[in-house]
């Protein structure tokens, strides 16, 4: 099996290649939308990439969402996604999406830490529970985030973790064309792989029907591991399952916030 090609998304989603610039454009309009209540640039540790940004509803916050953007650790940036935080601000809620370090400067390990860490400064700054979800490799860093190694902060404030369309068991990863860059050795797939870990929190994992099959293996394999539910989300793709974030009734917001 040509590991390569199973975990290839946009070869299969036909008009992938503009997306990019759709996304930018949204995000810019969104965040200019809010004026003062998107503060950007918050600085959470030394590297270039070490800020988030906050997005604030107009009233007192009800708790803090974080969303943790994707690009199998090698690519994009949180500021395509701000337009992402609008469900949760319409229902009262302030949302974080953090900057991490890309690979191959920074390994994995370091990632996951980089984001815990942007996590921990955010809970300084809203008080409420916390619900982290995030999508593909930002699904894997959600899904990391509700494993028992985390920050005492994060761990007393977490109250569930969404993934969605996460890369939950990195083994495969290392037989795709991205290993020279990802340096995936086995001591690093064991801890960084959330399915070889305890769940800690609430959990629901999300994925979309029309998914490539190595999305959906890696989705129910986290959900059987985990024993929490996962939702398959009919018709949807790798690239537009995260659409259902901006819209404050759909089920996928009502899935990270309701009850809380």
């Amino acid at each position: 099996m040509d590991m390569t090609r199973e975990y290839q998304n946009g070869a299969f989603i036909p008009g992938s290649d503009a997306l990019p610039a759709l996304w930018a454009t949204k995000a810019a309009a969104f965040r200019d939308s809010l004026g003062d209540r998107a503060r950007l640039d918050l600085s959470y540790g030394p590297a270039p990439r070490n800020h988030f940004d906050l997005f604030l509803p107009e009233s007192t916050p009800k708790g803090l969402m974080i969303f943790i953007h994707g690009g199998y650790w090698l690519e994009t940036d949180k500021s395509l996604w701000s337009h992402l935080a609008a469900g949760a601000i319409a229902r009262g809620w302030a949302c974080v999406m953090p900057g991490y370090t890309l690979a191959p400067e920074a390994r994995i390990s370091q990632i996951t830490t980089e984001v815990d860490a942007a996590i921990t400064a955010a809970c300084a700054l809203v008080e409420g529970p916390v619900v982290v979800t995030g999508h593909s490799a930002g699904g894997h860093l959600a899904a990391r985030m509700g494993n028992p190694d985390r920050n005492p902060i994060l761990q007393a404030r977490l109250n569930r973790v969404v993934p969605i369309s996460p890369l939950a068991e990195l083994e495969p990863l290392a037989q795709t064309d991205m290993q020279p860059n990802l340096r995936l050795d086995a001591a690093e797939i064991a801890a960084e792989s959330p399915t070889r870990h305890a769940l800690r929190t609430d959990a629901h994992i999300w994925v979309g029907g029309a998914e490539r099959p190595a999305f959906l293996w890696q989705a129910r394999t986290l959900s059987e591991n985990w024993n929490c539910p996962w939702t398959v989300d009919p018709g949807t793709h790798h690239f537009n399952v995260i659409d259902a974030l901006e819209d404050p009734t759909s089920p996928l917001i009502k899935t990270c916030l309701s009850g809380l």
